[in-house]
């Protein structure tokens, strides 16, 4: 039986891997979530940067393009291998258009497929759909909504991006198997996608992810439920102070191959190890909380706290500007205070390093 400290152990190492390349770290991971909001950098660079040797602010959307991933919908909006698209698409909304929205979408489909790819801006101008109100009370550009609206249902899919602006291609999602046992398949097979990304999790975690591939597979529903029952009896788990966890079967916690190291990280707050709140109180004792959209008066935490990763604990947080050329990090620790032991000023030391020679190169220079 694991004790919480294997689970915590298991939770950082399977998932802190030796960095690969690019493309392998992401089939690894299986998911990477996406944000736009970059302080210090997006959370796909935070997270890939563990994960890929030599990695770069900025490498996944510059070499994407040349890779067989895919900007598209799992649990969150994130990349994910291009192999994996099968099992959403084609994607049927929850939200049904209607006939003029229809008419329009078939118009910029058939531009789009005139072109090869379009940027939002190109399709603004050539059909002026105005603005409308977005899912937040605002308004947006309709152009731009509509855009969204196709991707998500696999009529398009992001060629590239261009300044962060996504540049849309025709997608090519081949038929699926309607029938209910190929339903079934595809269901069991995201709730392994996302078990693989986010183990070990607590039994309350994976049925929140479940739920959250209605995002993804809105059509597949009622198969992920059943799939969800079936994964609660083939998962290895184990009841751990009260909690039950669930865990690929053919991971064992307490094995010797899940082993910390002596570092220091400085986690995206979408990171596999910190994204469940859940999880994260469970295995640190603590509550961490992403405080983005806080009004300012009201954080404990900050803008953008990257969770702080001392071996297998997380013991605190950091917020990271640049200014004149250089980091400027402002931290905080969950007991008061930082660890004395030589051992972690020296590995926090590196980490501020590494995330200088990530975000502005080996030279320091930007």
């Amino acid at each position: 039986m694991p004790s919480l400290d294997d689970l915590r152990r298991h939770a950082v190492a399977r998932t802190l891997f030796t960095p690969t390349t690019l493309l392998a770290a992401i089939r690894r991971l299986g998911f990477v979530q996406a944000d736009p909001i970059r302080a210090p950098a997006r959370a796909q660079d935070l997270i890939l940067r563990h994960r890929v040797k030599g990695y770069r602010a900025g490498d996944l959307e510059r070499r994407y393009a040349r890779l067989a991933v895919e900007e598209d919908c799992l649990v969150n909006y994130g990349f994910l291998p291009r192999e994996h698209l099968a099992l959403m698409h084609p994607r049927v909304s929850k939200r049904v258009w209607d006939t003029a929205t229809r008419r329009r979408a078939a118009e910029v489909l058939e531009f789009v497929q005139a072109r090869g790819s379009v940027h939002p801006r190109e399709v603004d101008q050539a059909f002026a759909h105005g603005r409308v109100t977005n899912y937040w009370g605002g308004t947006s550009n309709a152009s731009t909504h509509l855009l969204d609206g196709m991707h998500y249902r696999g009529m398009l899919r992001v060629q590239r991006r261009d300044s962060g602006t996504r540049i849309y291609s025709i997608a090519d999602h081949p038929l699926a198997d309607a029938g209910a046992a190929a339903q079934a398949l595809r269901a069991a097979a995201l709730i392994d996608l996302v078990v693989r990304t986010y183990a070990p999790l607590p039994a309350a975690s994976l049925t929140y992810l479940v739920r959250l591939l209605g995002y993804g597979a809105p059509h597949l529903a009622a198969p992920l439920q059943q799939a969800l029952r079936d994964a609660r009896q083939a998962l290895a788990s184990a009841v751990v102070d009260g909690t039950t966890w669930y865990w690929p079967v053919e991971e064992n916690p307490r094995s010797r191959r899940f082993q910390v190291d002596e570092q220091v990280r400085l986690l995206a707050p979408f990171d596999p190890v910190t994204w469940d709140r859940r999880r994260f109180e469970l295995l640190w004792g603590w509550v961490y909380k992403f405080e983005a959209y806080t009004p300012a008066p009201k954080r404990r935490f900050g803008y953008y706290a990257l969770p702080l990763l001392w071996r297998d604990q997380v013991i605190g947080w950091a917020n990271i500007s640049v200014r004149d050329g250089g980091l400027q990090p402002a931290f905080g620790y969950a007991s008061g205070k930082a660890p004395r032991e030589a051992a972690f000023r020296n590995a926090l030391d590196d980490e501020l390093q590494r995330m200088s020679d990530f975000l502005l190169g080996p030279s320091g220079a930007a």
